[in-house]
């Protein structure tokens, strides 16, 4: 089996060492830090084969009685040099971990700017459990592995190398036999890279996998209890549980073999090193205190060693992990070409001309030949069996959906000219999925106007969305914490929350997506007349199953397999008969 050192594998694959690059690049900006640690380390890694070199003096003067000040002069050398050890180890310990905390707060920074940055297919299409474990697990091995290969590399190689220079000090001809055997030792651990880097890349899916079927569970806990879904949840996690299992086992076993391995290379060389001493200590040529000096430094020779050629699992890790975390930080953000802003207050205008669209790889348009204008101020509603393409059309406003032929345009302009910012500023959504933040109730209803919002604006939101009871009624008021999600408060509850934050940012297009299908008959008058409130002066468009939520709309567009065919007011569509009436019967006899 063929293999090479490390940095000759990063030397040699581009891609590699373009990851190498990035990743000591960010090292980079803390140079200074890094370079005080460098020094440090130096300093630490110099006593280590100093405390070999005191062995022949000891030995060959001390115990004879030759020079008897060695007896509290050695004695306080072995103290100050362990002292120096300890304060440098620690120091460099210390900036090398303030160096990784903020190599990993900029890491994550970036992934999460990225994140917001997604568009929003990117989200459709991602897998929630690798994002969270690309912020939870391999950020942090970037930067942990990053500042310990640094140490590692400096600290090793310069204990190495100054014990070698012990060791050729004390008899060059045993150090012969050392270095035989060492480049020998290294290659045999070199051979387990490759393996260990497939592992590395397999265990990392395989956690992503594993926070993806624990994060189901937790949502889908009463699902998987009123269906009975404890065996198969259990099988799911268990086969990934076990994969994991396995693939630690492997690296174990890997990283396990490298002991023994070493251990015999030890012995062989030992056992060489031990039959050339005795033969020139008979011959006169070694005395007893260069030999104790020469075996403790080669005592010490071959953890540092070990520790380098491991080094390499820890780099195969690191760049693993890396390959990982830039994978997102390079993703492709949310196209932002506008170059125009909105004059405010905009009138509300919206006109689909000749609109069509076909998600990536799909076999067939899901919107097509689409012409529709929504005068200011006016309630259009979009009904049509599932599927029909309402979501996509609406969709394309906020440009959560890019149209792939024809224009959405808003007061004329083409939504694509103008900036997102300024053209979701126009926007407010209602949705059936609420969104609400961990936080307190005054938080999540002035989120809509980006903590521009006064108390008073909250509460006067609160009141319009019929909700100020309620919370004037809870012990903390406003200040009350939601909860995850809102899950401390009831359906209708949260969809009067989502209500208050769409009516404080005031926008002049309103977005209504099912937002009361999901709730009681009671819960969904009380929600309907906030609703109305909302609706008050405001375009608005409305997505319903629900046809009785739409019966006072200006105009109710229905769509059929991407197209429109059949437009007007509940009244006129219901006396032609066609496919609203339809779905209108349809409906009214399953209710």
């Amino acid at each position: 089996m063929k293999s090479q050192s490390p940095a000759a594998d990063i030397a040699s694959n581009p891609e590699r060492f373009h990851l190498w690059r990035r990743i000591y690049s960010r090292l980079g900006k803390y140079w200074k830090a890094v370079a005080v640690a460098i020094l440090l380390v130096s300093i630490s890694a110099a006593t280590q084969p100093t405390l070999a070199v005191i062995m022949k003096p000891l030995l060959d003067e001390g115990f004879t009685g030759a020079k008897p000040y060695y007896v509290w002069a050695i004695p306080l050398a072995v103290i100050g040099l362990m002292l120096l050890r300890g304060v440098t180890s620690y120091g460099s310990s210390y900036l090398l971990a303030w160096v990784a905390n903020n190599m990993l707060l900029g890491i994550r920074r970036d992934m999460f700017d990225r994140l917001l940055g997604m568009s929003d297919e990117e989200y459709k299409r991602g897998d929630t459990g690798r994002l969270l474990n690309r912020f939870t697990i391999d950020a942090g091995n970037v930067t942990a592995y990053a500042t310990d290969v640094v140490t590692v590399l400096v600290r090793e190689t310069l204990v190495v190398l100054a014990l070698l220079g012990v060791l050729i000090y004390m008899s060059w001809q045993l150090t012969l036999i050392v270095l035989v055997v060492l480049p020998a030792s290294v290659y045999v651990a070199s051979l387990f890279i490759r393996r260990l880097r497939r592992i590395n890349r397999d265990t990392i899916s395989m956690n992503a996998e594993l926070t993806r079927v624990v994060q189901e569970s937790i949502e889908g806990q009463r699902v998987i209890k009123l269906f009975d879904g404890y065996e198969r949840e259990s099988g799911r996690f268990g086969y990934v549980n076990g994969r994991l299992r396995r693939f630690a086992m492997r690296a174990a076993s890997a990283d396990a073999a490298l002991s023994p391995l070493s251990q015999f290379f030890i012995a062989l060389s030992v056992a060489a090193v031990i039959a050339v001493a005795l033969y020139q200590a008979n011959q006169g040529t070694l005395t007893v205190g260069s030999f104790a000096a020469f075996m403790a430094a080669l005592g010490q020779i071959f953890d540092p060693v070990k520790r380098l050629t491991k080094i390499a699992s820890s780099m195969q890790r690191m760049l693993t992990a890396a390959e990982s975390v830039f994978t997102l930080v390079d993703s492709k953000p949310e196209a932002d070409d506008g170059t125009r802003e909105f004059e405010e207050p905009i009138e509300g205008r919206i006109e689909f001309r000749n609109v069509g669209h076909r998600f990536e790889g799909g076999r067939a348009n899901v919107l097509e030949d689409i012409n529709l204008v929504v005068e200011p101020g006016s309630t259009v509603a979009f009904v049509g069996r599932s599927g029909s393409g309402k979501t996509t059309l609406v969709n394309t406003i906020p440009r959560f959906v890019v149209p792939s032929s024809g224009q959405v345009l808003i007061d004329g302009c083409d939504v694509r000219d103008i900036k997102l910012k300024s053209l979701r500023r126009q926007l407010a959504l209602v949705s059936q999925d609420v969104v609400m933040f961990d936080g307190s109730i005054a938080e999540n209803v002035g989120y809509g106007a980006l903590d521009e919002a006064t108390r008073d604006d909250i509460r006067d939101a609160l009141r319009a969305a019929d909700l100020l009871d309620f919370v004037d009624s809870l012990p903390d008021g406003m200040d009350t914490q939601v909860g995850e999600n809102a899950s401390q408060l009831s359906g209708g509850q949260r969809q009067r929350l989502a209500i208050a934050r769409a009516l404080i940012k005031n926008a002049p297009i309103l977005i209504l997506d099912e937002a009361t299908s999901a709730l009681d008959n009671e819960s969904e008058r009380q929600v309907q007349a906030s609703l109305e409130r909302l609706m008050a002066g405001r375009t608005t468009l409305v997505i319903a199953h629900r046809l009785s939520t739409v019966q006072k709309a200006d105009r109710i567009v229905v769509l059929d397999s991407g197209r429109i065919v059949e437009q007007g007011r509940h009244e006129e569509l219901l006396a032609q008969g066609g496919v609203y009436a339809g779905l209108y019967r349809m409906q009214f006899r399953d209710e």
